[in-house]
């Protein structure tokens, strides 16, 4: 009785000859429904940026921030927590993901692990959940038994929380900080949250993350300056950016990054600022780790 007043767990009009498609039909079909998306995303952009705040303010106090799901929605938030420490320079317990059925599930649907509220509890009580902490709950259904025990769970411990879900608004019952609701409608096939509601989630995380690390400094103009030099590609990219952003070449890019540890931030303001490394790193912490303040306040000293 539950699924069927959901939205996402609806036969979609739309799509209701998909069967009796050839395959360019079927992917004109899914296209069609997909665009949808991005529009149900837009209405609740300023949901996002008190969610947004919310992580913000605790990561400068030190908090982490938990996406806790089952399923596709389990998956999509860990993905997005282990995307975050070569992006921007976070350390992996920063942003973790929580999944219902631990690791196996990443890799290998565990059913019936998403049907105890005390398995998301559980989980997050072995994670060490602190009250400056923020846990993120990701449902489609905003119903699965999981992600109900986390938030129930984070409100005990204290902690801040928000809740991801694809269905409406006023179908919403747990009691969180803030709720986000792409309302992307019914699926292309009925009951298939992988799909619309998958795409929004993830768009929803992305648009969170990135705003967080935006906030926290982690980005000059458009650009990634707290990446993690891990591998050819990343070395390259950073040498990129640090010749974008000061003009300088490539043989004085890879030098300059080499005698900063490999940091593009410090880097970057090694070169504008024309300081050795150790203050470069004295000036990126009086400006909050920002690139362009560190730059603005060094310019403004020699002009005093």
């Amino acid at each position: 009785m539950e699924l069927q007043n959901l939205t996402t767990e609806m036969r979609n009009p739309a799509t209701t000859e998909i069967d009796s498609q050839g395959t360019v039909g079927i992917l004109r079909s899914i296209n069609s429904e997909d665009k949808k998306v991005a529009f149900a995303v837009e209405k609740e952009i300023d949901h996002i940026a008190t969610a947004v705040d919310i992580v913000v303010d605790a990561m400068k106090l030190g908090g982490r921030l938990f996406y806790v799901g089952a399923g596709t929605s389990g998956r999509i938030g860990v993905q997005d927590a282990a995307e975050c420490p070569p992006t921007f320079g976070t350390s992996p317990d920063s942003i973790r993901g929580l999944i219902a059925g631990g690791k196996a599930a990443v890799f290998m649907a565990q059913e019936g692990a998403e049907d105890r509220e005390e398995g998301g509890a559980n989980d997050l009580v072995a994670a060490g959940v602190e009250s400056r902490d923020v846990i993120c709950g990701i449902a489609a259904s905003s119903r699965t038994p999981y992600v109900v025990g986390a938030i129930k769970k984070a409100r005990e411990l204290g902690a801040k929380t928000i809740f991801v879900t694809t269905n409406p608004r006023l179908d919403f019952s747990p009691d969180v900080n803030v709720v986000i609701c792409p309302d992307v409608g019914p699926e292309v096939i009925m009951g298939s949250t992988r799909m619309k509601s998958g795409t929004a989630q993830k768009m929803v995380l992305n648009m969170i993350t990135t705003a967080v690390m935006i906030r926290l400094g982690k980005v000059y103009e458009n650009m990634m300056v707290d990446l993690q030099m891990t591998n050819k590609k990343l070395e390259e990219r950073s040498k990129r950016i640090v010749m974008t952003i000061t003009g300088v070449d490539y043989r004085m890019a890879g030098k300059t990054l080499k005698k900063a540890n490999g940091h593009v931030k410090t880097a970057v303001v090694m070169i504008l600022a024309k300081v050795e490394m150790k203050e470069a790193l004295g000036m990126l912490e009086s400006a909050g780790g920002f690139v362009r303040r560190a730059i603005k306040e060094s310019l403004g000293n020699r002009k005093d």
